[in-house]
């Protein structure tokens, strides 16, 4: 299981936001896009769901070329994007929220599932989600992706206004997911720099300057600006892919 860009370009309008990007996530297993905004991080995503087209390489998911696979195809295949705003149905309550993402299945059971992971929605099921915090909103996104049972989950800065006991949660739960599992972050959680099993890829200026394991990350590295070599599953073996 995994999903690939193969150098990957993507436009808006005159300007390239992904110069030639490839990199690798293997699943089951959580694969960090690591970047500032600006870096092209939420653009990988983006292209990898099928939501912005690439004017240039490849979108390879389990060694099938999917870049001409329109979004809502690749949504029914198994692959779930949560984006950083409007990942959730503002005018629909919690509770039909997490109906939509349990069709099909017991109700009660799907419930329970959610609110195990975020027991702090169960006194919001009759809430409206378009009234909750953002943080509030977070976690019935990501309870939706528990529900769905995606084989490839795509998330924009997963744990954004959460607490850090519920962001530490939240990086568990979606660890420990049967799934191909990508996110973006503008800095890598502390929690996962001793994870071997998680890979990182980072980008800057649209370009990949390092992909590896996340135990190899280091901040004054970052900072510093310099490439440096891992052995993550990268085509670029720690180096940019693109040149």
């Amino acid at each position: 299981m995994s999903i690939a860009l193969r150098h990957a370009r993507v436009r808006y309008g005159p300007l390239e936001a992904l110069h030639g990007v490839s990199l690798v996530a293997p699943g089951p297993g959580l694969t960090v896009l690591l970047g500032r905004n600006g870096s092209g991080r939420t653009t990988a995503l983006r292209a990898l769901a099928g939501s912005v087209p690439l004017s240039g390489g490849a979108v390879v998911w389990d060694g099938t070329d999917v870049t001409r696979l329109p979004a809502y195809e690749r949504a029914r295949r198994g692959l779930c994007l949560v984006p950083e705003r409007q990942a959730v149905f503002g005018s629909l309550t919690v509770r039909e929220n997490l109906e939509l993402a349990a069709a099909g299945r017991t109700t009660a059971g799907a419930f329970e599932a959610a609110l195990d992971a975020y027991p702090a929605l169960a006194p919001l099921l009759p809430r409206r989600a378009g009234t909750l915090s953002g943080g509030e909103q977070r976690m019935l996104a990501l309870s939706r992706v528990l529900l769905a049972r995606a084989r490839v989950v795509l998330v924009d800065e997963p744990a954004q206004g959460m607490s850090p006991a519920v962001a530490a949660r939240t990086y568990e739960l979606l660890s420990g997911l049967d799934a191909c599992v990508v996110v973006a972050e503008q800095r890598l959680p502390p929690g996962l720099r001793a994870t071997a099993t998680t890979y990182v890829h980072e980008l800057r200026r649209g370009t990949v300057v390092f992909s590896g394991e996340a135990a190899e990350v280091r901040t004054t590295a970052r900072a510093s600006g310099v490439r440096r070599s891992g052995h993550g599953p990268s085509p670029g073996r720690g180096r940019n892919p693109s040149g």
